[in-house]
């Protein structure tokens, strides 16, 4: 056979240049794969330069020669492999592409994750938390005290929500004329005093506090007792009571305080049940003065409930004076019962703001005279005595009505 002299010709060439191409573009697809695994954008422009280039290769090929058929068919089969390569390449950056987005995508979901607000608190929860910020307060000293002893964060936080117990669970209280209390500057509460245990000046003040649109706090005007006694006199002071004295009392209601005072005193809290809802004297009128020189109003006040709380049927004097109290009661349950004794009865309660009595059309020295203080003190005095009657007939049975 006649041999051929070894001749390097075009189409061969092109034939090993296309497989090497092919092979390549294999190569860097796979690396532009494997990068856009890691960064994406970068690694696509990787494949996609590879895959351009190898398209204009493919594009200036020379045309196939009829004589060399050898040289042609492999030429031809390098093309062939290009493409597939070329295919293969653009296979591996659009699956680049697609892990890419995918990464995104998850990246956005955790940073939505991380940006969500947390889940609304249940109940136990934000009593939790708020037990916590009332510590933090009380050990940092993060909370005020007035001149009284007064101390708001400790009352709404502790004492309150104790009452509120019993004030919405066990007495059931019913407010009327809540709208008659001012919403800003001094006023005087006058209210009847009952019950044989000061309870009705603790309702009083709930009633203040949560039916009425300013949230009025309630300072009360009591008796010197209640502060000598060691665990309840320290618990009036920062719940806002002081001393019943007229310096003290108008020092509050020129403060623009809500000042409520009981004018009986203990000959009302300590009568017997058989003289229930019969008001006693109402002092000298001590009270109507200080309004008076202040220029504050005057409301008056009916509790109907307290005097079935604790019904006192008797008294012990021997006790009373031992104990240094005004009276040692005896009552159903107590001291027969001991300790349960002091568990008042479940009374239906109603609290009744009366009209406000104007005192600023009074003249300047009305305080100092003694037939308007006592004129005015009579006046209070019957108002109440007649609501009391209108409100025990509006309540019925004194523990279901």
């Amino acid at each position: 056979m006649n041999s051929r002299p070894s001749t390097t010709r075009p189409g061969g060439s092109s034939g090993a240049g296309s497989s090497g191409a092919g092979s390549s573009g294999v190569g860097s697809s796979g690396a532009g794969s494997s990068g856009a695994g890691s960064s994406g954008v970068g690694g696509s422009k990787a494949g996609n330069s590879g895959a351009e280039a190898k398209r204009r290769r493919a594009t200036k090929r020379p045309a196939r020669s009829p004589d060399l058929p050898e040289a042609s068919d492999a030429a031809a089969d390098g093309a062939t492999q290009r493409v597939d390569d070329t295919g293969a390449a653009d296979g591996a950056t659009q699956g680049a592409g697609n892990v890419s987005a995918a990464a995104v995508a998850a990246d956005g979901t955790a940073g939505g994750m991380e940006g969500a607000a947390p889940a609304e608190l249940t109940g136990w929860q934000r009593n939790a938390a708020k037990a916590l910020e009332f510590l933090r307060r009380r050990l940092t000293g993060d909370y005020q005290i007035d001149e009284f002893g007064y101390d708001p964060d400790f009352t709404d936080q502790l004492l309150m929500p104790a009452l509120r117990v019993l004030y919405e669970r066990w007495f059931r209280v019913e407010v009327l004329g809540g709208s008659r209390l001012p919403s800003t500057g001094g006023a005087l509460l006058v209210a009847n005093h009952s019950g044989t245990i000061p309870l009705d000046a603790a309702m009083l003040m709930v009633a203040t506090r949560d039916h009425h649109p300013a949230h009025r706090p309630l300072r009360v005007l009591a008796a010197n007792l209640m502060f000598d006694t060691p665990v309840l006199g320290p618990l009036g002071r920062r719940a806002g009571a002081t001393l019943a004295s007229n310096p003290d009392a108008e020092r509050l209601l020129e403060s623009s305080e809500l000042v409520a005072v009981f004018p009986e005193g203990f000959k009302g809290i300590g009568k017997p049940f058989r003289q229930r809802y019969r008001l006693q004297r109402f002092g000298r009128g001590g009270f109507v003065s200080a309004a008076l020189r202040i220029g504050v109003p005057i409301i008056p006040c009916s509790i109907v409930g307290a005097e079935e709380t604790y019904p006192k049927i008797a008294e012990i004097p021997q006790l009373a004076r031992i104990l240094g109290l005004p009276y040692f009661p005896v009552t159903p349950t107590f001291p027969l019962l001991g300790p349960l004794g002091a568990i008042p009865l479940p009374a239906k309660w109603i609290i009744e703001f009366g009209e406000p009595i104007d005192t600023s059309g009074y003249p300047p020295d009305a305080a100092d005279d003694p037939m308007v203080v006592f004129n005015l003190t009579d006046r209070v005095r019957e108002t109440i005595q007649q609501s009391l009657y209108d409100l025990l007939l509006r309540r019925g049975h004194p523990f279901f009505g």
